[in-house]
């Protein structure tokens, strides 16, 4: 076996960072490539077909750099582009690799926490508009009502690191709102985008205190060990070194000043022109 066969997790931008931190915890002993597509981020805007193209792009070079397994740590490249990929794609690239999202693992337990069957998703647009929420919790949970809210401001706010201030309160404020008004029984919150839990202090302060607001990258992070442990195939390709590198579509230093906002740590990236 290669030396480094280092599990690959992807995102758009900056998110991703915070389901990569809970992973490492949970397998420090694994070696890791992030990378960013920041030059074309956000996705959340775009459409499916973008989305789509982008994201195959990336999947591709890590294949290349010898990942057997990819987690796309995003929610949007998830719901356009992962089912997709799986299908189509992967049995004609490298029906040995696998690639996994987060809506799934998500999905799988979210109805646990609520009593009500009422769960509320904060989401971007492109992930609200592709429905991939209430038709996968629908499978697992089918009793469960889902209300789903766009909060296109929160990703540029977090982003350029305005989510701290006071103006950022007002959009804040603004989505739970309408989130809340789809249904008074709402008692979960889930925080489907991977910026979200930067701001999870917020939100709190914006709900009843009987409602759980539960961010991804913990059940992403427990989900990934035990598909691993499910699957010896990939578990077994996979190199242990400890290694962890960081790569960007854009300019290394925005990334490494802003990447520790999200990863709670200094970083040093790589640029890599796709």
């Amino acid at each position: 076996m290669p030396s480094f066969q280092p599990i690959g997790v992807f995102d758009s931008g900056y998110g991703g960072l915070t389901v990569l931190k809970e992973i490492v915890a949970k397998l420090p002993q694994h070696d890791f490539i992030y990378l960013g597509d920041n030059a074309r981020a956000p996705y959340g805007t775009r459409s499916f077909e973008s989305v789509y193209k982008y994201t195959l792009e990336c999947v591709e070079w890590f294949f290349k750099m010898g990942c057997p397994l990819v987690v796309l740590a995003c929610n949007t490249a998830s719901a356009k582009a992962l089912r997709t990929i799986q299908q189509n794609d992967l049995p004609r690239i490298n029906p040995a690799n696998r690639v996994l999202g987060v809506i799934r693992p998500t999905s799988e337990i979210i109805g646990t926490f609520s009593q009500t069957n009422q769960v509320g998703i904060l989401a971007t647009k492109g992930t609200v508009q592709s429905n991939s929420y209430p038709i996968e919790i629908d499978k697992f949970f089918p009793s469960v009502n889902v209300f789903q809210q766009a909060c296109p401001m929160w990703v540029p706010l977090i982003e350029n690191n305005e989510h701290n201030n006071a103006g950022a309160d007002y959009f804040v404020h603004e989505y739970i709102e309408k989130l809340l008004q789809q249904s008074a029984d709402i008692d979960t919150i889930l925080l489907a985008c991977t910026h979200y839990p930067l701001i999870k202090n917020k939100i709190a302060e914006q709900i009843p205190s009987t409602i759980k607001i539960i961010s991804q990258g913990e059940i992403v992070a427990e989900s990934l060990v035990d598909y691993l442990h499910r699957h010896p195939e990939i578990e077994n390709r996979c190199s242990k070194n400890g290694e962890l590198i960081f790569y960007t579509t854009d300019s290394t230093k925005d990334f490494d000043n802003k990447a520790s906002i999200f990863y709670g740590k200094n970083v040093q990236s790589k640029h890599l022109a796709l």
